[in-house]
Protein backbone atom coordinates (compact mmCIF):
# COMPACT_ATOMS: atom_id res chain seq x y z
CA UNK A 1 0.00 0.00 0.00
CA UNK A 2 1.62 3.13 -1.33
CA UNK A 3 1.50 5.93 1.61
CA UNK A 4 -0.85 9.02 1.64
CA UNK A 5 -0.11 12.17 2.07
CA UNK A 6 -2.32 15.62 2.94
CA UNK A 7 -1.63 18.80 0.30
CA UNK A 8 -0.95 21.92 1.97
CA UNK A 9 -2.47 24.19 -0.41
CA UNK A 10 -5.78 22.05 -1.73
CA UNK A 11 -6.36 19.83 1.36
CA UNK A 12 -7.09 16.98 -0.31
CA UNK A 13 -5.42 13.46 0.48
CA UNK A 14 -3.49 11.85 -1.88
CA UNK A 15 -0.34 9.44 -3.35
CA UNK A 16 2.93 10.46 -1.90
CA UNK A 17 3.88 9.70 -5.32
CA UNK A 18 1.43 12.33 -6.97
CA UNK A 19 2.98 14.79 -4.41
CA UNK A 20 5.86 17.62 -4.21
CA UNK A 21 7.92 17.34 -1.06
CA UNK A 22 8.67 20.87 0.25
CA UNK A 23 11.35 21.36 3.04
CA UNK A 24 12.57 24.45 4.12
CA UNK A 25 16.23 25.47 4.23
CA UNK A 26 16.68 28.81 6.55
CA UNK A 27 13.83 30.57 5.49
CA UNK A 28 13.63 29.45 1.90
CA UNK A 29 11.20 26.87 0.74
CA UNK A 30 12.29 24.54 -1.43
CA UNK A 31 11.45 21.23 -3.51
CA UNK A 32 12.85 18.13 -2.45
CA UNK A 33 12.26 16.28 -5.77
CA UNK A 34 13.67 13.11 -4.33
CA UNK A 35 11.89 13.45 -1.00
CA UNK A 36 15.40 12.83 0.83
CA UNK A 37 16.67 16.25 1.94
CA UNK A 38 16.41 16.40 6.00
CA UNK A 39 14.18 18.51 8.11
CA UNK A 40 10.35 18.77 8.16
CA UNK A 41 8.66 18.12 4.83
CA UNK A 42 5.33 19.42 3.49
CA UNK A 43 3.50 18.03 0.82
CA UNK A 44 1.87 20.02 -2.31
CA UNK A 45 0.47 19.01 -5.59
CA UNK A 46 2.87 20.33 -8.49
CA UNK A 47 0.48 23.02 -10.10
CA UNK A 48 0.28 26.73 -9.06
CA UNK A 49 -3.76 26.39 -8.26
CA UNK A 50 -2.56 24.31 -5.08
CA UNK A 51 0.76 26.68 -4.75
CA UNK A 52 -1.30 29.77 -4.73
CA UNK A 53 -4.05 28.17 -2.42
CA UNK A 54 -1.26 27.28 0.16
CA UNK A 55 0.25 31.06 0.36
CA UNK A 56 -2.98 32.07 0.30
CA UNK A 57 -4.11 30.14 3.63
CA UNK A 58 0.08 30.63 4.71
CA UNK A 59 -0.02 27.11 4.80
CA UNK A 60 4.38 27.43 4.33
CA UNK A 61 4.85 28.76 6.98
CA UNK A 62 3.08 26.18 9.54
CA UNK A 63 3.31 23.46 7.94
CA UNK A 64 7.42 23.97 7.75
CA UNK A 65 7.34 25.80 11.08
CA UNK A 66 9.00 28.90 9.91
CA UNK A 67 8.69 32.26 11.88
CA UNK A 68 8.67 35.41 10.63
CA UNK A 69 8.68 35.67 6.17
CA UNK A 70 8.77 32.59 4.34
CA UNK A 71 10.24 32.95 0.71
CA UNK A 72 8.38 30.49 -1.61
CA UNK A 73 9.72 32.14 -5.15
CA UNK A 74 11.61 29.08 -5.67
CA UNK A 75 8.77 26.86 -5.55
CA UNK A 76 6.64 29.38 -7.63
CA UNK A 77 9.89 29.24 -9.91
CA UNK A 78 9.56 25.59 -10.37
CA UNK A 79 6.22 25.26 -10.90
CA UNK A 80 6.68 28.22 -13.58
CA UNK A 81 8.89 25.99 -15.48
CA UNK A 82 11.81 28.57 -14.46
CA UNK A 83 15.68 26.82 -14.55
CA UNK A 84 17.86 27.87 -11.86
CA UNK A 85 21.07 26.91 -11.14
CA UNK A 86 19.67 25.52 -7.70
Amino acid sequence: MEPVRTCIGCRSRAPRASLLRLVAQNSHVIADDAAVLPGRGAWMHPTLECYRLAERRRAFGRALRIRGEVDTSNVENRLNGVITNE
